[in-house]
């Protein structure tokens, strides 16, 4: 998942090798490339301009994200998680999360609420402006902030790869009130926990990743073109 500081504009051109990632990473949480679909190093090469070893690089922060299986002699595919593991790693999520909640109800400092809250304002800008990309980034990155903020590296690392899984499961909803990870019930979790209501937040927390659950994408026909996927035809 991109760092937060590439959650805001770039004050300066972005490398070949980096924009790819960032053309890639759009593309599947954005359900314009679809969970099996086959990134050849070739492809991806022919389109940036780049040597292999560069494709295999991007490839390799992918999988580490959990958005990119890589298979020995098979290349590399768009995660595409089965019933089975999608329910897993939800139930996962329930547990990790609510540990996070469980740490942060009684520590959360009022700088630490300003800026997740903040979070949640340019969460709803971002929907409200229809950039669609930008604002499933920037709810993604809302999950890994409250881990961060809860001091544990491991469960950081844990969530992220998680949460990026499952985001790119979740359904493209566009009706009001519709959100697959609504800022809404973000503000929620933020509200329990600036109350220090560490019961009230778990609970807000696993409502929320329940609404989740409940929006699982269904399967995208198979067809489709990388260029036009990448935003380059």
């Amino acid at each position: 998942m991109p760092p937060t500081s590439l959650l805001d504009a770039p004050a300066s051109p972005i490398a070949p090798e980096e924009r790819m990632y960032l053309d890639v990473y759009d593309a599947i949480m954005s359900h314009r490339l679809h969970a099996g679909t086959k990134l050849t190093e070739q492809g991806l090469g022919d389109i940036y301009g780049l040597a292999r070893h560069h494709v295999r690089r991007v490839l390799a922060r992918l999988a580490a994200d959990g958005l990119v299986d890589l298979e020995r002699n098979r290349g590399a595919r768009i995660a595409s998680p089965g019933a089975r593991e999608a329910d897993d790693m939800f139930e996962l999520r329930q547990v990790l999360e609510a540990k996070v909640m469980d740490k942060l109800a009684g520590r959360l400092t009022e700088a630490d609420g300003r800026a997740l809250r903040d979070l949640i304002a340019r969460e709803r800008d971002a929907w409200m402006r229809g950039d669609r990309p930008l604002w499933i980034r920037l709810s993604a990155e809302f999950h890994i902030e409250l881990a961060k903020l809860a001091g544990n590296a491991l469960l950081v690392d844990a969530l992220r790869r998680l949460v990026s899984r499952t985001t790119l499961l979740i359904s493209n909803l566009d009706n009001a009130g519709q959100q697959p990870c609504s800022f809404d019930e973000h503000a929620a979790v933020v509200d329990a926990l600036q109350h220090h209501d560490s019961a009230r937040a778990q609970a807000q927390m696993a409502r929320h990743l329940g609404q989740c659950a409940c929006r699982l994408l269904a399967r995208s026909p198979a067809r489709f073109d990388l260029r036009s996927a990448l935003g380059k035809a």
